[in-house]
């Protein structure tokens, strides 16, 4: 052991990058989300790290994954393109002009690893090691987060305190991976940070903290936690960050009983106006976990109406954001199996009968004023239609972009690899995924152009497309990797600021 603990201490002394400081944001800035479409001005993201390539097929379905990934293609061929555009769209002074030459060059695609030399430190698009490192930088964050990775993880206490003498910028790169170097694990990693949508959510202009469901992700939302309450640029939101509780005395209620724990993803909160919140009751979110965030938003004034969303509980599905996203007012993606109300199969297009164990089981309504009677809704299209007329103001028909152009068996297929998981940069503008065939062939259908990641990038460098005037567009990026990690672009982002609509 203390030859061990040596080694370690050598791994973290010798290495001059390692004691090299962060760039901080110390900035405070505004927080505000109302919409899922308004144009996105800033969002938390965290690039693939090392224990992400570390996942091993004994451990993939705990750690939740279905397969292992490669971690360099995933990194160089397709999260690479992801961080490209949303600094083009959101921080073009970080990139625009930079694409030939040194830290953008395809040769070193390290601009989005934050422990590199080149990565763009934008603060625009922020990534979270880079936070978790700023908070670092104060001893009694650092000596408290530590010990409390520690006892969660189960260090021993030489290691506990070898930690706590270690550099902000190479901590925050271990607490994050588990890993001291690509040979020396000393905790799990927590390759699911890449989305990171689920670990907390604005809401006009407050944090909804939320609580996942696997102990898998249990240190994910610990270090969202300490960011949220310790960076500078949360300063002024501190009264404004809700926390979900925990059932009163859960601890002594059965180990099996879900619907007793509080539990809720980001993936299951949707803002869609200033006035109202979607949020689903999932394999991921408990009813009781729900509950406590209406309890919450409404204490707190922050919205007027919360509609529940109960889906089937299977990892087919995971979270709502995996059903549909929003594409416009009055546009939206989504899976015909659910969206729909159950009908005679006779009467619909071949392969779109909803099978009662894929029913959207229960839509309802309830309101911050207590005279106001709940409200239920048929199906997943009268609610989405409620909200691009009433909410939005949507003058136009409310339209429907099917996973799988609606064809059995490629709805399926497609929103495993979700075709419905996708972000809006602005309104009719969103980024997904280059696998789904027949659901691009839909946007094509409805009008939208269909523009690869590689071809917006090069057209902008070449000022032959102006940003500003990009409309009615899926991008779509390469995708063999990262869609194999079950999650999109709305799952890999948690916006901090939108314009309104």
């Amino acid at each position: 052991m203390q030859f061990y603990i040596q080694k370690i201490k050598a791994i973290l002394q010798d290495n001059p990058n390692y004691t090299r400081k962060t760039t901080q944001i110390h900035m405070t800035f505004p927080i505000n989300i109302s919409s899922e479409i308004g144009t996105l001005r800033k969002l938390l993201v965290h690039s693939p790290d090392s224990g992400l390539g570390q996942v091993v097929p004994s451990k993939a379905q705990d750690w939740l994954f279905e397969d292992i990934i490669h971690l360099n293609t995933l990194r160089k061929d397709e999260y690479d393109y992801y961080i490209k555009l949303l600094l083009y769209f959101i921080d073009p002074e970080k990139i625009k002009g930079s694409l030939l030459s040194q830290p953008y060059s395809s040769s070193d695609r390290s601009f989005f690893k934050p422990d590199h030399p080149h990565f763009h430190h934008s603060d625009k698009v922020i990534e979270v090691q880079s936070l978790l490192a700023d908070i670092l930088e104060a001893p009694l964050v650092k000596s408290n987060l530590v010990a409390a990775v520690c006892a969660v993880e189960g260090c021993n206490y030489k290691l506990q305190l070898q930690l706590i003498e270690t550099a902000p910028l190479k901590l925050a790169k271990i607490i994050l991976s588990g890993s001291f170097d690509d040979e020396h694990m000393i905790f799990a990693p927590i390759p699911n940070l890449i989305f990171t949508r689920d670990l907390g959510v604005v809401v006009n202009d407050f944090i909804l903290l939320n609580k996942p469901a696997k102990k898998a992700r249990g240190r994910e939302s610990l270090i969202m936690r300490y960011i949220f309450f310790n960076h500078p640029i949360f300063k002024e939101y501190q009264t404004r960050i809700l926390e979900i509780p925990d059932a009163i005395q859960h601890f002594l209620r059965p180990g099996e009983d879900e619907d007793q724990r509080a539990t809720l993803e980001g993936g299951d909160v949707m803002v869609v106006s200033p006035h109202h919140v979607l949020i689903g009751c999932s394999e991921r979110t408990s009813p009781y976990g729900a509950n406590e965030a209406i309890k919450l938003l409404f204490k707190h004034k922050v919205i007027d109406k919360v509609t529940i969303i109960k889906i089937p509980s299977k990892r087919d599905f995971m979270h709502i954001d995996t059903i549909f996203t929003q594409v416009k007012r009055n546009v939206w993606v989504v899976l015909g199996s659910v969206a729909k109300s159950a009908t005679n199969p006779l009467n619909e297009p071949v392969g779109f009968f909803v099978p009662p164990e894929q029913q959207t089981t229960e839509i309802i309504q309830f309101f911050r004023d207590p005279q106001l009677t709940p409200k239920r809704f048929a199906s997943l299209e009268e609610l989405l239609d409620n909200v691009s007329k009433q909410d939005l103001n949507s003058t136009d028909d409310t339209q429907f972009i099917y996973s799988g152009n609606n064809i059995f068996p490629y709805d399926a297929r497609e929103q495993w690899t979700d075709s419905c998981n996708l972000l809006a940069i602005r309104e009719g503008v969103v980024l997904g995924y280059d696998r789904n065939d027949k659901t691009i062939k839909a946007f094509q259908e409805r009008g939208f152009r269909i523009k690869t990641a590689k071809q917006i990038i090069e057209e902008i460098e070449t000022s032959e497309l102006n940003i500003g005037e990009i409309k009615n567009t899926l991008i779509t990026l390469p995708s063999a990797e990262l869609s194999r990690a079950r999650g999109g672009f709305h799952c890999m982002s948690l916006p901090l600021l939108r314009d309104p609509i």
